[in-house]
């Protein structure tokens, strides 16, 4: 499902400077900058409460928003954050400017579902996930906020490749040249050590018959 832009409150900054930074950011806001589609960059600030709600989100990075700048709205992509060293909150933010139809390419995490509809899961393996995200190619104004992967019937060993996902309309993967993994139903861990062990039972096993073999042959 595409992303509904939210939107960015911001001021014009007249200014610019350490002196001029810290007075905006003394008054509860942080200066940011537009950049993109051949034109001049604008300087701008925006309130501090509102990009650390949308940095909780946890995919303020891979999703688009529309800055309101004296009236006039702007499609805009987060391309940077400067966090402070020592509280972490953010300190300036740096804004892509782009058109309605414009195709970008940007991380967009994968989720799982039916894990209770997985029988290697059920048999008590796990999800080795490969690819946390996946960089898709996407229009502007389309960004899927994930990319779901159903385990249902998945047993253990198979792998999930990025053929076996339907994408949204309009998105494709970055990577074109092979079919990539994604994730794994993976065995457990003490399952391993068992296969392990009688995989050492049968070496053992089958180094006695050659060891007697041979000493039959000797005599």
């Amino acid at each position: 499902m595409a992303n509904t832009n939210k939107v960015i409150k911001a001021e014009v900054r007249t200014k610019a400077g350490k002196g001029s930074s810290r007075a905006i950011r003394r008054d509860g806001r942080i200066p940011a900058v537009i950049y993109g589609a051949k034109k001049e960059v604008t300087k701008i600030t925006v309130s501090l409460i509102d990009i650390r709600k949308l940095l909780d989100t946890g995919h303020f990075l891979s999703s688009t928003y529309d800055i309101e700048v004296e009236g006039k709205k702007q499609l805009v992509l987060p391309r940077d954050v400067q966090f402070h060293p020592v509280t972490d909150w953010p300190l300036h933010v740096d804004f892509l400017r782009l058109a309605q139809d414009a195709m970008i390419a940007i991380n967009v995490p994968v989720h799982f579902i039916n894990e209770d509809d997985c029988p290697g899961l059920r048999k008590g393996g796990i999800i080795n996930v490969v690819r946390h995200d996946i960089e898709l190619y996407c229009p502007a104004n389309a960004i899927p906020e994930s990319i779901t992967i159903d385990l249902t019937g998945l047993e253990l060993g198979d792998s999930v490749h990025i053929s076996s996902i339907t994408l949204p309309e309009g998105v494709e993967p970055v990577i074109d040249d092979r079919d990539f993994t994604i994730a794994t139903i993976a065995a457990p861990s003490g399952l391993k050590s068992d296969e392990a062990d009688e995989d050492e039972d049968e070496d053992e096993e089958h180094s006695v018959e050659v060891e007697a073999t041979s000493q039959k042959s000797e005599e």
